[in-house]
């Protein structure tokens, strides 16, 4: 769980900086911010997961984390290389994305290797046991994170943001080449496509239910910018602790009642989330909703995760965690752009109602999921 948190804890760092960065360092708008924050899905979606899946079950989580964190190294060599061409717009955002397209295929490796390598200590029964373990950890370094970087990004700028990407993840890539790894299962395994198709119905829901997730990532700042708010990186911190306290308190749940109905139930608390982010007349409201938001994207994400582990045969954990988490970066890579269009027609609190409205269609799939509780 270290490593995660280290992989993730730049990408924290990360949330609250980029946003202001491209838009007020680089002076353009609210679409290429979208762009920005959305790329490192593109990269996750068209062949990062599948690769971080592959490797997984090929050459076991050890060499798969290992090469997540040292990813994560590179990222932050591609936001010094930003920088360094800063008064040239064009080129600074091009790395910039260059960067973000790293980070989608990094962070993949780091989840899919945590996830798989968790679930194969521990056995398919306590698969959700894992994915709150592994979650927890990822939220904690966003939540962590984005503080941390708002206070470093006022007194060392954009540049001390880079330097804790490159350096945060040194010691737990020495400590993950000191622990032993688990053997590959040496089975057949079926295509990755083949796996997309078992878990199609939990993904298709987790797709719906990131939207309201990714809009925070990616908008929350600009919305309180633009009310004349401060204390976006508390919006951050709220997501964070909402998410990490309900895996705390009900993190069980998945296993013992069943993914779907869990998913269900707390696809509708993120969407109460969204509509308070949506109707918020001031940032304690927003705090609020987004501390909501993350408690129900916290189970969402746990439930609709054991619903694709248990449609999937042992040998291709892997490939089901990577697969089933391209439909998050499916939902995240759409997200920024379309969201970006969104705020640009209509208002950037405009993006939180789509956020609960999308919310609502993963509550609809979760309940068709337990009518249909083999995939089809």
């Amino acid at each position: 769980m270290l490593a995660v948190f280290a992989g993730f804890f730049p990408s924290g760092m990360a949330l609250p900086v980029v946003p202001r960065y491209v838009h007020d360092t680089l002076g353009l708008g609210t679409f290429f911010v979208g762009l920005v924050m959305g790329s490192q899905y593109v990269s996750s979606i068209l062949f990062g997961r599948r690769l971080a899946g592959s490797t997984v079950d090929g050459r076991g989580p050890k060499l798969a984390m290992r090469l997540g964190l040292l990813g994560i190294s590179v990222v932050g060599g591609g936001y010094f290389a930003s920088l360094a061409v800063v008064e040239q717009p064009a080129a600074a955002v091009t790395l910039l994305i260059a960067a973000r397209l790293v980070t989608g295929v990094a962070e993949g490796f780091i989840i899919t290797s945590a996830l798989a390598w968790g679930i194969a200590r521990l056995g398919a029964a306590h698969s959700g046991k894992v994915i709150g373990w592994v979650g927890m950890a990822l939220f904690a370094a966003y939540g962590v994170g984005a503080p941390v970087g708002s206070w470093v990004h006022e007194r060392f700028g954009f540049a001390g943001v880079a330097a804790a990407a490159v350096l945060v993840p040194v010691v737990p890539l020495a400590l993950v080449t000191l622990m032993a790894g688990t053997a590959p299962s040496g089975l057949k395994r079926p295509p990755f496509l083949h796996v997309l198709g078992l878990i199609k119905l939990p993904g298709l829901a987790l797709t719906l239910g990131s939207f309201g997730y990714a809009s925070i990532n990616a908008f929350i700042v600009l919305l309180f910018v633009g009310k004349g708010w401060g204390g976006a990186a508390l919006a951050f911190s709220a997501l964070g602790a909402g998410f990490i306290v309900a895996r705390l308190l009900v993190g069980h749940w998945p296993d013992r009642h069943g993914g779907a109905i869990v998913g269900a139930g707390f696809a509708a608390l993120q969407a109460v989330g969204q509509l308070l982010i949506w109707l918020a007349p001031g940032p304690v409201l927003a705090c609020i909703g987004a501390a909501l938001t993350g408690a129900g994207y916290a189970l969402l994400f746990q439930g609709f995760g054991v619903e694709a582990v248990r449609r999937t045969p042992p040998e291709s954990r892997g490939a089901a965690m990577g697969g089933y988490v391209v439909f998050q970066d499916i939902s995240m890579g759409l997200s920024g752009p379309l969201g970006g269009w969104l705020a640009l027609q209509a208002g950037v609190d405009s993006v939180y109602l789509a956020g609960a409205i999308a919310s609502a269609g993963s509550v609809a799939l979760a309940l068709w999921m337990r009518r249909r509780p083999v995939a089809a």
